[in-house]
């Protein structure tokens, strides 16, 4: 993850990763015996959660990587893994969906918050951006919220995307999603690698 990359393709990025149209089956699964007059709370609620959680590891992600030892070369190279993992499963989904399911009457933070919005892929993509350039936090959390903002929109619409599109068409969205998401990812692994090979050159 370059410091050039710029403010929209941060948030065109964490759009991505968020998967805001694959995750419409699993909120609408979890959801499905909440009280209908709940679950636009629940989903602000738990939309919440994951956002103080991003900007918790956006502000904060800096501090555990130094006191990990961990150099942005290798966050890189170990973010662009995640993300081609997440990416693949976009593509060819287990039968479970990308993160699994759980039935219950009401979630609390597992798994819409946690992992579903902010799961490792996420997290890892944030304290990448924070990394890679301090000096930008402002626009890493324009970028953030800008993501988030759009993720709310359509999980909120859910009910009304699945019944005007239906399944095969939010399939097929969530696959074109992680194909470029997998793209994203390759890049990104790339560019650690030519990093890593610099600095190692270097020294």
């Amino acid at each position: 993850m370059e410091s050039s990359m710029s403010t929209l393709s941060a948030g065109v990025l964490l759009f991505l990763i968020m998967d805001p149209v694959g995750n419409i089956p699993l909120f609408l699964s979890v959801l499905k015996n909440c009280a209908p007059e709940r679950r636009m709370l629940v989903i602000v609620r738990e939309m919440l959660i994951a956002l103080v959680t991003l900007f918790a590891f956006l502000f904060g992600g800096q501090y555990l990587l130094h006191f990990l030892q961990l150099k942005q070369e290798s966050v890189a190279i170990a973010g662009g893994i995640i993300l081609f993992i997440i990416g693949v499963r976009m593509i060819f989904p287990p039968q479970n969906g990308i993160f699994g399911g759980e039935e219950g009457s009401e979630p609390f933070i597992v798994p819409l918050a946690i992992p579903a919005v902010a799961g490792p892929s996420t997290i890892a993509a944030v304290m990448l951006l924070a990394n890679s350039h301090p000096g930008r936090t402002v626009d890493w959390s324009v970028a953030l919220l800008v993501a988030w903002l759009l993720t709310l929109l359509i999980l909120l619409s859910s009910t009304f995307l699945f019944r005007i599109l239906g399944l095969r068409v939010l399939t097929a969205m969530e696959r074109l999603m992680g194909m470029l998401l997998v793209a994203l990812s390759v890049q990104m692994f790339l560019d650690g690698v030519v990093a890593y090979v610099k600095l190692a050159i270097s020294h």
